[in-house]
């Protein structure tokens, strides 16, 4: 284990499982994104392969073994965590439903071939390169900036990975929505869903999800908006359900 790393970070997940996940804040600690990408994304139950790029410390693929008897896979570019994704669904006793490869995604259909993914889950780099300095240490400059690939090679990646007819779920910021919808289309993507998150019901939202389908008609469905937080500062009921912190008798 690399030093500050933090063991015993505990994930209140979907269905009141005890997971835990190898972080920290040096290099990469989950957010509240991954944890909604990984409720959004329309997955495969019984069987089939999933995908999540950009997989970090592998937070998507360890959520999403609450929903689906899939395989599932996580690619990352940096080694470091790609180690700490390992580690992590070592932690978890999870080896024989995800794995976890160490690469570049731009360059993954060269070893697996076109079109072999039930459903792709992305959680990309937000910010483009703008020539201006980056404050961040390498590690943190990579997961939050396009240093690596750009969100074009990111939906170009998901368009020869995914199957005609399979899914790809995105999170992503609000800001950039236009340009995720042109994207995927010219890249054969069809989005069928999109939910804005709002941190409070008066306030913008600040994270969009997205679910398109290959090949699909043209046929989004807008959903309900998502709040985070009530007007005291406590999460709303949609949130605390999706954090496990609703017990049977709150949620009747």
């Amino acid at each position: 284990m690399y030093e500050n790393e933090n063991k015993s970070e505990r994930i209140d997940d979907l269905l009141s499982h005890n997971l835990r996940i190898i972080q920290s804040d040096e290099v990469f600690s989950f957010s509240m994104d991954a944890v909604l990408l990984a409720r959004f994304a329309g997955i495969p139950y019984q069987r089939g392969r999933i995908l999540d790029l950009c997989t970090g410390n592998g937070v998507v693929p360890i959520l999403l073994t609450t929903r689906t008897k899939a395989s599932i896979e996580g690619i990352e570019i940096q080694p470091r965590l790609a180690d700490m994704a390992r580690r992590s669904v070592s932690l978890n006793g999870l080896e024989a439903a995800i794995e976890i490869r160490e690469g570049d995604l731009r360059e993954l259909v060269q070893i697996t071939g076109h079109g072999v993914y039930d459903a792709i889950t992305v959680n990309p780099p937000y910010m483009p390169l703008n020539g201006s300095d980056i404050k961040l240490n390498p590690h943190q400059a990579i997961a939050r900036h396009e240093v690596n690939c750009t969100l074009e090679e990111v939906i170009q990646a998901c368009t020869r990975l995914v199957r005609n007819g399979g899914k790809v779920s995105m999170v992503h910021r609000p800001q950039r929505l236009g340009e995720i919808i042109s994207l995927m289309r010219s890249y054969s993507l069809e989005p069928k869903r999109i939910r804005f998150v709002h941190p409070r019901i008066h306030m913008e939202a600040n994270m969009v999800l997205v679910e398109a389908m290959r090949d699909g008609k043209p046929e989004v469905r807008l959903l309900p908006p998502l709040i985070v937080y009530q007007e005291d500062g406590n999460y709303t009921q949609e949130i605390r359900e999706i954090y496990g912190e609703v017990s049977k008798e709150d949620s009747v």
